[in-house]
């Protein structure tokens, strides 16, 4: 089976395209920069942009199935706009070599209009690739943890850099963390599972936990002291001031996931759990592996 991975490079999408190579699957990895990178000597490399379509030509040849782990938050404000194009021409680009099946990482949370830009953006491409001809598989997750995770680097920065946090209130919002091993997992489980082609899946850790304690809970692993004091009138917004200045994540990637904060993110939908095994990791653990792949002694 042929099998392509967009964003080869990323945080999801490095850890998938070993795994799939080492289960013996022909895979493609597409990246902007062959040069800039060193797979697998299994890994057919193709160097592209998805948002160049001329650049795609050949791309998707003898392709059955192709993953899309591509976002646009690091290039700026326009990611949204960036994500559209990218995701219309990579359907087009699809439906004309005849892939069969596309599998697509998008984010958890509630349907509605008052979704932050961040959601709102992942659900808008999601659209998009469930236009085409293809069959789509959607797995939609929260705060995935791991290093080089955006979302868990915010959380380490900040307990490691602010022993002392005034809060606003959406520390108590309700959280799904699921651990990177476990997403891997499930994204190759879904490949594995043909019943699973042309449906959309929550996926989530075993904890639901508050931020406020994702906080805490990183803090003591890290070794670290910390003191939460949540106030009503501090918002997302005026704490994306303090992040800036307290974090070195871009403030392209971390303002719209803080505006996201202040909606619940927890599975409501676990039909995944029939199909796909996955024995999935709690949250200490998840983020004890991650502090030691970043090189911090976890306390455990």
């Amino acid at each position: 089976m042929g099998v392509l991975v967009t964003g080869a490079t990323g945080f999801i999408g490095g850890r998938l395209t070993p795994a799939l190579a080492g289960a013996g699957y022909d895979i493609r990895a597409l990246v902007r920069d062959a040069d800039g990178y060193d797979p697998d000597t299994s890994v057919d490399v193709a160097e592209g942009d998805l948002l160049d379509p001329a650049s795609l030509a050949g791309v998707f040849d003898g392709i059955d199935t192709a993953y899309y782990l591509v976002h646009s938050m690091r290039a700026g404000d326009d990611f949204a706009e960036r994500d559209r194009r990218a995701a219309r021409n990579f359907a087009a680009a699809a439906d004309a070599a005849g892939v069969d099946r596309v599998i697509y990482l998008g984010g958890l949370g509630e349907e509605g209009t008052d979704l932050s830009d961040h959601l709102e953006s992942r659900r808008e491409v999601e659209a998009v690739l469930a236009g085409a001809a293809f069959d789509l598989t959607t797995l939609r997750a929260a705060v995935v943890v791991g290093a080089g995770s955006a979302s868990f680097e915010l959380v380490f920065q900040l307990v490691d850099r602010l022993p002392v946090m005034i809060t606003p209130k959406w520390v108590q919002t309700p959280c799904q963390p699921i651990a990177v091993a476990d997403v891997i997992a499930y994204l190759r489980g879904v490949l594995e599972t043909p019943a699973t082609a042309g449906n959309t899946y929550e996926i989530g850790g075993p904890d639901v936990l508050s931020y406020k304690s994702m906080l805490e809970r990183t803090a003591t692993l890290a070794g670290q002291r910390l003191l939460l004091v949540p106030v009503p009138v501090l918002t997302p917004t005026l704490s994306t001031y303090w992040v800036d200045l307290v974090t070195d994540v871009p403030r392209s990637v971390a303002h719209p996931l803080i505006h996201g904060l202040k909606h619940p993110v927890v599975v409501t939908d676990d039909r995944i759990q029939d199909l796909v095994d996955v024995s999935l990791t709690p949250f200490d653990d998840a983020a004890a592996n991650a502090l030691r792949e970043r090189g911090v002694a976890a306390d455990e």
